[in-house]
């Protein structure tokens, strides 16, 4: 489905639960009470952590920023992955969810079950791309184990 209907569709069911006067405990909101995490996409490629935390952080403390990047290149996937501290997605998802950041519309929603990946340290990482390129090496034949 399209980013942008998403976010005119997250916007319509706002405003109806508004006109309605909806309570907050039987809004569609409160199936994601439990989660901190919002995901957020349309998100300009040159957009850092720091720019993010600066536009999130209106709304609540930050805890957790998750920008996706392509690992070959280093560069923004144009989508990331926020942490509230004390579950304020609501009010991310309610006042930026299709608002424009450097003339790009941004799509701001809840995720349900975020799970945190867990960065490896700068040594445990060259050892495992040190063990991908020997095993490649060996499945590619260049290298074959001694005979003694």
């Amino acid at each position: 489905m399209n980013p942008l209907t998403i976010v005119k569709r997250i916007q319509n069911l706002n405003s109806e639960e508004a006109t309605l006067g909806i309570s907050e405990e039987a809004s569609w909101h409160v199936k994601y009470k439990d989660s901190a995490y919002v995901f957020v996409g349309g998100i300009p490629f040159d957009l850092t952590k720091g720019d993010l935390l600066v536009v999130f952080s209106q709304y609540g403390e930050i805890v957790d920023v998750n920008l996706v990047k392509d690992k070959g290149s280093g560069k923004s996937k144009g989508f990331a992955f926020l942490a509230y501290k004390d579950q304020r997605t609501i009010l991310a998802v309610d006042n930026l969810n299709g608002a424009q950041i450097l003339g790009q519309r941004i799509r701001v929603d809840h995720v349900s079950s975020y799970k945190k990946k867990e960065e490896d340290d700068e040594e445990t990482e060259w050892q495992k791309r040190e063990a991908r390129g020997v095993f490649r090496a060996f499945q590619k034949g260049k290298y074959t184990r001694g005979t003694g």
